[in-house]
Protein backbone atom coordinates (compact mmCIF):
# COMPACT_ATOMS: atom_id res chain seq x y z
CA UNK A 1 0.00 0.00 0.00
CA UNK A 2 1.58 3.11 -0.71
CA UNK A 3 1.61 5.94 1.97
CA UNK A 4 -0.22 8.87 1.35
CA UNK A 5 2.13 12.09 0.49
CA UNK A 6 1.46 15.77 0.37
CA UNK A 7 -0.16 17.01 -2.80
CA UNK A 8 2.17 19.11 -5.21
CA UNK A 9 0.45 22.03 -7.27
CA UNK A 10 0.64 19.08 -10.52
CA UNK A 11 -1.93 17.33 -8.49
CA UNK A 12 -4.68 19.59 -8.44
CA UNK A 13 -5.92 18.52 -12.27
CA UNK A 14 -6.99 15.39 -10.48
CA UNK A 15 -7.99 16.07 -7.44
CA UNK A 16 -10.42 18.35 -8.97
CA UNK A 17 -11.67 15.44 -10.79
CA UNK A 18 -12.19 13.64 -7.31
CA UNK A 19 -13.91 16.41 -6.46
CA UNK A 20 -15.76 16.13 -8.98
CA UNK A 21 -16.68 12.55 -8.57
CA UNK A 22 -17.61 12.99 -4.85
CA UNK A 23 -19.97 15.40 -6.20
CA UNK A 24 -21.42 13.45 -8.39
CA UNK A 25 -22.02 10.51 -5.67
CA UNK A 26 -23.08 13.06 -3.43
CA UNK A 27 -26.46 13.95 -5.81
CA UNK A 28 -24.89 17.30 -6.57
CA UNK A 29 -23.31 16.90 -9.88
CA UNK A 30 -23.90 20.77 -10.38
CA UNK A 31 -21.94 21.97 -6.99
CA UNK A 32 -18.43 21.95 -7.75
CA UNK A 33 -17.67 26.00 -8.29
CA UNK A 34 -14.07 25.99 -7.58
CA UNK A 35 -11.74 25.63 -10.16
CA UNK A 36 -8.35 23.96 -11.34
CA UNK A 37 -6.22 27.30 -11.20
CA UNK A 38 -8.20 28.12 -7.67
CA UNK A 39 -6.87 24.94 -6.07
CA UNK A 40 -3.43 25.46 -7.53
CA UNK A 41 -3.67 29.50 -6.13
CA UNK A 42 -5.22 28.77 -2.48
CA UNK A 43 -3.26 25.76 -1.86
CA UNK A 44 0.06 26.75 -3.28
CA UNK A 45 0.11 30.94 -3.26
CA UNK A 46 2.26 32.58 -0.74
CA UNK A 47 -0.23 31.87 2.26
CA UNK A 48 -2.05 28.59 1.77
CA UNK A 49 -5.63 27.92 2.40
CA UNK A 50 -5.30 24.23 2.97
CA UNK A 51 -3.61 21.16 3.28
CA UNK A 52 -3.85 18.25 0.99
CA UNK A 53 -2.91 14.73 1.51
CA UNK A 54 -3.61 12.04 -1.58
CA UNK A 55 -2.61 8.58 -2.21
CA UNK A 56 -1.91 6.89 -5.23
CA UNK A 57 -2.69 3.28 -6.81
CA UNK A 58 -0.40 2.54 -9.75
CA UNK A 59 1.44 5.86 -10.29
CA UNK A 60 -2.27 7.09 -10.27
CA UNK A 61 -3.76 9.59 -7.51
CA UNK A 62 -7.09 7.58 -6.40
CA UNK A 63 -7.64 9.12 -3.05
CA UNK A 64 -7.27 12.73 -0.91
CA UNK A 65 -8.22 14.18 2.55
CA UNK A 66 -8.24 18.31 2.31
CA UNK A 67 -7.69 19.92 5.63
CA UNK A 68 -7.72 23.43 6.97
CA UNK A 69 -7.00 25.24 10.14
CA UNK A 70 -9.85 26.75 12.03
CA UNK A 71 -10.21 28.12 15.47
CA UNK A 72 -12.81 26.81 18.47
CA UNK A 73 -13.95 29.02 21.14
CA UNK A 74 -13.99 25.95 23.37
CA UNK A 75 -11.05 24.17 22.20
CA UNK A 76 -8.63 26.45 20.21
CA UNK A 77 -6.89 25.47 17.36
CA UNK A 78 -8.77 22.93 15.76
CA UNK A 79 -8.43 21.06 12.13
CA UNK A 80 -11.20 20.48 9.38
CA UNK A 81 -11.33 17.84 7.08
CA UNK A 82 -13.26 19.50 4.37
CA UNK A 83 -13.30 15.72 2.68
CA UNK A 84 -11.62 12.12 2.56
CA UNK A 85 -12.23 11.05 -1.26
CA UNK A 86 -11.61 7.42 -2.41
CA UNK A 87 -12.01 6.74 -6.15
CA UNK A 88 -15.22 5.22 -7.11
CA UNK A 89 -12.48 2.32 -8.29
CA UNK A 90 -10.50 2.25 -5.51
CA UNK A 91 -13.01 1.77 -2.46
CA UNK A 92 -12.04 -0.68 0.00
CA UNK A 93 -8.66 -1.05 -0.50
CA UNK A 94 -7.80 0.56 2.84
CA UNK A 95 -6.97 3.80 1.13
CA UNK A 96 -9.56 6.29 3.67
CA UNK A 97 -7.94 4.64 6.21
CA UNK A 98 -4.50 5.62 5.21
CA UNK A 99 -5.61 9.26 4.42
CA UNK A 100 -7.49 9.40 7.87
CA UNK A 101 -4.20 8.03 9.77
CA UNK A 102 -2.52 10.61 7.98
CA UNK A 103 -5.24 13.52 8.69
CA UNK A 104 -4.84 12.13 12.82
CA UNK A 105 -0.95 11.93 12.63
CA UNK A 106 -0.76 15.33 11.26
CA UNK A 107 -3.50 16.91 13.68
CA UNK A 108 -1.55 15.33 16.55
CA UNK A 109 1.59 16.98 15.70
CA UNK A 110 -0.06 20.21 15.28
CA UNK A 111 -1.06 19.88 18.59
CA UNK A 112 -4.89 20.47 17.54
CA UNK A 113 -7.14 19.88 20.30
CA UNK A 114 -9.87 18.25 17.92
CA UNK A 115 -10.65 16.92 14.15
CA UNK A 116 -14.15 17.47 12.84
CA UNK A 117 -16.19 16.60 9.44
CA UNK A 118 -19.26 16.28 7.87
CA UNK A 119 -20.67 13.03 6.47
CA UNK A 120 -24.11 12.94 5.07
CA UNK A 121 -26.63 11.45 7.18
CA UNK A 122 -27.35 8.65 3.89
CA UNK A 123 -24.09 7.47 3.76
CA UNK A 124 -24.11 4.88 5.92
CA UNK A 125 -20.75 3.30 4.97
CA UNK A 126 -18.94 6.41 5.72
CA UNK A 127 -20.88 6.80 8.94
CA UNK A 128 -19.34 3.03 9.75
CA UNK A 129 -16.48 3.47 8.45
CA UNK A 130 -15.57 6.70 10.75
CA UNK A 131 -17.53 5.12 13.79
CA UNK A 132 -15.32 2.33 13.70
CA UNK A 133 -12.10 4.44 13.95
CA UNK A 134 -13.25 6.15 17.04
CA UNK A 135 -15.43 9.22 15.99
CA UNK A 136 -18.18 10.25 17.38
CA UNK A 137 -20.87 11.07 14.21
CA UNK A 138 -22.99 14.24 16.41
CA UNK A 139 -26.62 13.20 14.69
CA UNK A 140 -27.99 15.60 17.00
CA UNK A 141 -26.09 18.33 15.29
CA UNK A 142 -27.57 20.66 12.28
CA UNK A 143 -25.04 21.73 9.60
CA UNK A 144 -25.83 25.12 9.01
CA UNK A 145 -24.73 27.15 6.01
CA UNK A 146 -24.82 30.15 3.92
CA UNK A 147 -23.41 29.98 0.24
CA UNK A 148 -23.53 33.24 -1.54
CA UNK A 149 -26.81 34.01 -2.96
CA UNK A 150 -27.76 33.36 0.39
CA UNK A 151 -25.32 35.99 1.71
CA UNK A 152 -26.19 38.81 -0.87
CA UNK A 153 -29.42 38.49 0.17
CA UNK A 154 -28.77 38.45 3.65
CA UNK A 155 -26.93 41.61 3.36
CA UNK A 156 -29.87 43.53 0.98
CA UNK A 157 -31.87 42.82 4.27
CA UNK A 158 -29.45 44.86 6.59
Amino acid sequence: MNQPRLATKKDMPRVYELIEELAIFEKEPDAVEVTIAQLEKDGFGDNPKFVCFVVEVDDKVEGLALIYTRYSTWKGEVIHLEDLIVSQASRGKGLGSVLLDEVVKYGKAKGVKRISWEVLDWNEPAIKFYEKKGANVMRDWDVVQMDEAAIDNYLAKI
